[in-house]
């Protein structure tokens, strides 16, 4: 743990803001905390008064966080809290969780970054816009654009999810959200942290395909803008037309999506539900999401998904019988979702811990798992470390 006289003032009082924020703590209340007045707190926040160890472990404790997270050399303050509560008029217990549990994320996985030494490479294409001209036509547009910068051609997406965090260098979580929760994906953008978005991994894999595609959205047209995606989102605003607009035509590119319904559908008279099923299969997307597009494009009537589901949908069983084995995916990232920490994250703390950056007390509070949990995690990779060849050693 860092010295509290090796932290300036100024670096100090930021972190005790950001903290504050976090916890939606009051200046006045944490004033209250430490037995100053408010512009004395004010005046701590601002570095300009250095604050005392039994004021920092006072309101440590208040915020919820530690002496050891504030003081530490590499931690990371990140202040996504605030900005997203600012976002919003009224607080929701699922959306405060998930807004919480992305700061957490992005906070362990920096940290372990830097300490680690690792670069992560992002490769942002610049922010659009959307203030002028109408949406749908901009999402289409820049969809298109972002294809051709990615090199993607006009086919269909095989992997969004590697695509998101390999080619762009968005940092990405699929981690599971309360039972209740309605919310399906969240965004935001941090100049020191860069794009990160937060997906509900109880969520089925189509749908968090097309929240992804949505969130993607955000970042190409109001990167600066934080963003919560829950279900059933009406996407009244520009904003959230335009991301949801976005999300769709990415996802299925009008030219390559209109070519491929006529080719399958050439010869039938009428839309049949295995027509939905191989369309939305070969394109990786929900066969509601896929009606929906073909509604939007004119290739079928309005309302037809709203028939299919009065009558009787389209099941899974259904897809089984024309898909055979193809219908089940392989949805690596619901596993990761159900260990305690990521597999990537798990990696990174060992090897922290192994080099002695860390102390399992301090990785503990960091990835918040108990220290029996981490202990049991840090001990089933160290057995699989234990084969010793010189084969097995990797490249410096």
């Amino acid at each position: 743990m860092a010295d509290l006289n090796e932290i300036s003032a100024q670096e100090m009082g930021r972190r005790l803001r950001l903290a504050r924020e976090s916890a939606n703590v009051r200046q006045e209340d944490a004033a209250q905390i430490i037995d100053v007045s408010r512009p004395t707190l004010v005046a701590i926040e601002k570095g300009g008064r250095p604050i005392r160890l039994l004021e920092l472990q006072a309101l440590a404790h208040h915020y919820g966080t530690s002496v050891n997270a504030l003081l530490r050399r590499g931690a990371i303050h990140t202040d996504l809290v605030p900005r997203f509560r600012r976002l919003r008029e009224t607080e929701d217990d699922y959306i405060t969780e998930a807004v919480r549990l992305l700061n957490e994320l992005v906070r362990a996985e920096v940290e372990l970054e830097n300490a680690l030494g690792i670069e992560r490479k992002a490769k942002y294409p610049p922010e659009r816009g959307i203030s002028t001209g109408d949406v749908t036509d901009l999402a289409e547009q820049h969809a298109e654009d972002l294809r051709g910068w990615l090199g993607q051609g006009s086919g269909p997406i095989t992997d969004i999810f590697t695509l998101i965090e390999l080619d762009l260098g968005i940092r990405l979580y699929q981690r599971r959200l309360s039972s209740g929760s309605k919310v399906a994906g969240l965004f935001t953008y941090e100049q020191s942290v860069g794009a990160c978005i937060l997906l509900n991994a109880n969520h089925p894999l189509e749908r968090r395909i097309q929240s992804a595609a949505h969130e993607l959205g955000h970042f190409m047209g109001t990167r600066q803008v934080p963003e919560v995606l829950e279900e059933s989102e009406k996407f009244l605003s520009r904003e959230e037309r335009y991301a949801n607009s976005f999300g769709r035509a990415f996802l299925t590119p009008r030219k390559d999506f209109e070519e491929s319904f006529r080719r399958l559908t050439a010869g039938s008279e009428k839309l049949t539900r295995r027509h939905v099923i191989i369309l939305a299969h070969q394109h990786h997307i929900s066969r509601e999401a896929c009606v929906r597009r073909l509604e939007e494009l004119k290739l079928v009537k309005k309302g037809i998904w709203a028939w299919f589901e009065s009558n009787g949908g389209i099941k899974d069983a259904q897809a089984r019988e024309v898909l055979g084995d193809a219908a089940v995916k392989v949805d690596a990232a619901k596993g990761d979702a159900d260990r305690v920490v990521s597999h990537r994250m798990s990696l990174m703390a060992h090897s922290a811990w192994k080099r002695g950056l860390f102390s399992e007390g301090q990785l503990s509070e960091l990835l918040k798992v108990r220290r029996i949990e981490l202990r049991a995690l840090i001990d089933q990779i160290e057995l699989e470390e234990s084969e010793s060849n010189d084969l097995l050693m990797l490249p410096l």
